[in-house]
C-alpha cells in the first residue's frame, strides 16, 4: 500500500501546477506485457495502474507497481520477473510522465490520435519516448488505449543466455484506461 501511496504523489507532484478540479485521474485500467520468444510466451497484466491528465495542459503521469503484475504462466515466472528482471524491490514502480504533442480540446467529445511526448521509466532506467495513443472524449470521461513495444536493452534489462531463448527482446504492452474527473 505504501508503494501505491507514493506512485500517486508522484504523479500528482508531476502535475502539482493544475488545479485540482480541471485533472481526470484513473478510473480503472489495465496494462499488459506479452513476450513472444522462441520457446515461450509470457505475458501478464495489472490492473493497478495509477494515472492522471490534465487536458487544459495536455499533460499526464501514468505509473504501476511491477509486483502488481498477474497471469504469468507458472508462479517461478513471476518469481523471476521481480527478483532477477525488474528487480522489483530496488525498482519498484514503472512510469511514464509528459505532454499530449497535439492541441487536442479534451472537452469535445470524440476520438482522436495523438502522440504523448514523455519519459519511459523502466527499471531505474529513463528513456525519452514518443507514444502513440487512440483517446476518446465524451460524457466527462477520457478513455485511451495505446500499445508500444519496449527494447529490454534500452532499460538494462539483462537475460542469462541460458534463457534467452525464452525471453524476447522486445516486450510488446498494451494499455486500456478510463479517466474520469473526481
Amino acid at each position: 500500500m505504501k508503494i501505491l501511496l507514493v506512485a500517486l504523489i508522484s504523479c500528482l507532484a508531476y502535475l502539482s501546477t493544475s488545479s485540482e478540479s480541471n485533472l481526470y485521474y484513473i478510473s480503472e485500467a489495465t496494462i499488459k506485457f506479452r513476450s513472444e520468444a522462441p520457446l515461450e510466451v509470457i505475458s501478464a497484466e495489472s490492473n493497478k495502474l495509477l494515472g492522471v491528465i490534465d487536458p487544459e495542459k495536455r499533460t499526464f503521469a501514468f505509473t504501476v507497481q511491477n509486483s502488481s503484475f498477474e497471469g504469468f504462466n507458472n508462479s517461478l515466472q513471476k518469481v523471476h520477473f521481480n527478483e532477477n528482471y525488474m528487480e522489483s524491490d530496488k525498482y519498484p514502480l514503472m512510469g511514464f510522465k509528459g505532454k499530449i504533442i497535439e492541441d487536442v480540446d479534451f472537452t469535445v467529445p470524440g476520438e482522436y490520435q495523438v502522440r504523448a511526448k514523455g519519459f519511459l521509466n523502466v527499471h531505474g532506467i529513463v528513456k525519452e519516448r514518443i507514444i502513440r495513443a487512440k483517446v476518446t472524449s465524451a460524457e466527462g470521461a477520457i478513455k485511451l488505449a495505446s500499445d508500444f513495444t519496449v527494447l529490454l536493452k534500452d532499460h538494462n534489462i539483462r537475460v542469462p543466455k541460458v534463457v534467452h531463448e525464452k525471453i524476447a527482446s522486445e516486450i510488446k504492452v498494451v494499455v486500456t484506461a478510463e479517466l474520469r474527473k473526481k
